[in-house]
């Protein structure tokens, strides 16, 4: 249950609830006390929380979601992804600060209110933290906001102003470091054509935070600026964002390679393809994953 609920940044504790109140739970058993959560079980969960950042109750939102996807008495075997081993019911209160917080946020980018949006985003992040907060509660709310529940979009102008007050907040999160734990710096930039580069901004900000210094190019440059971005500012590594299959071009892994001075290469985001990445190119995984990498290599596990 553990990785489900990181998965979908809640507490454990509330999917007992949510299954115990609301049938929405994993669909199979196992002997023992062992329970399966398939893919379908998880679309559910997804959809619900999705209903819930847009401002529904905990019964609307899992009314929706079984609306959505109907549960079926057993789930195929191939769709079975986690096990989990069930333990004792957790007492009913809610323990999930992250939902928490990103029903709070969802709300004030609807209500259109920039300053509640602001300060929304300023305590969570001292709260949890940059990259808790983002996986937690800024990711998710955007992922909510650009999705489609009972049919109503949040409209373009409140996702302009989240992002606008996210890009804000991780800049303003993102120390300036007089003495960097690395000699030379991590480049990091999104792929060409790529728009989502907010996540580049968190992983700066948590690099930052462990005193690895790194260059960001928010905006994505064309190939041969990229090329001649890398050459000259000769980083100890490249990572290389993609959100979306189209942007993502292995080639331009080949490009940034060329000359004297050998970068360590990695890839980054949901775009790439790991079967086309050419060979000694690294696929990094979530941000913190890839923080943790990143820091490794450049300066080793020592903080």
């Amino acid at each position: 249950m553990a990785s489900v609920a990181r998965r979908l940044g809640v507490a454990p504790s509330t999917l007992r609830t949510w299954d115990r109140r609301y049938g929405v739970g994993p669909s199979r058993h196992t002997n023992g006390r062992h329970r399966r959560y398939g893919s379908s079980d998880i679309g559910r969960l997804e959809l619900m929380q999705r209903a819930l950042l847009r401002g529904a109750s905990t019964a609307e939102a899992a009314k929706y979601a079984l609306e959505q996807m109907p549960r079926t008495a057993t789930e195929p075997p191939e769709a079975v992804v986690v096990q989990v081993e069930e333990r004792a019911a957790a007492p009913a209160e809610d323990h999930d600060v992250p939902s928490r917080l990103a029903r709070r946020l969802s709300t004030a980018a609807l209500a259109m209110d920039f300053g509640a949006v602001q300060r929304m985003l300023a305590d969570t992040i001292r709260e949890l933290g940059v990259l808790p907060a983002w996986t937690g509660v800024v990711s998710p709310v955007l992922t909510a906001l650009g999705a489609r529940w009972r049919g109503v979009s949040a409209g373009a102008e409140v996702e302009y102003l989240l992002a606008e007050c996210v890009y804000a907040a991780l800049v303003r999160a993102t120390p300036v470091l007089r003495e960097p734990r690395n000699q030379r710096p991590v480049l990091l930039t999104c792929v060409p054509d790529e728009r989502d580069n907010l996540p580049m901004y968190a992983l700066a900000a948590a690099l930052a935070g462990r005193r690895i210094g790194a260059q960001l190019f928010g905006a994505s440059l064309p190939a041969e600026v990229l090329a001649v971005t890398v050459r000259r500012s000769v980083p100890a590594a490249v990572v290389l964002w993609s959100g979306r299959r189209a942007t993502a071009d292995p080639r331009l892994f080949a490009r940034v390679s060329r000359g004297r001075q050998r970068s360590r290469l990695f890839a980054c985001g949901p775009g790439w393809d790991p079967a086309t990445l050419p060979d000694k190119i690294e696929l990094l995984g979530e941000l913190t994953t890839a923080a943790d990498r990143i820091e490794h290599v450049l300066v080793g596990a020592r903080r």
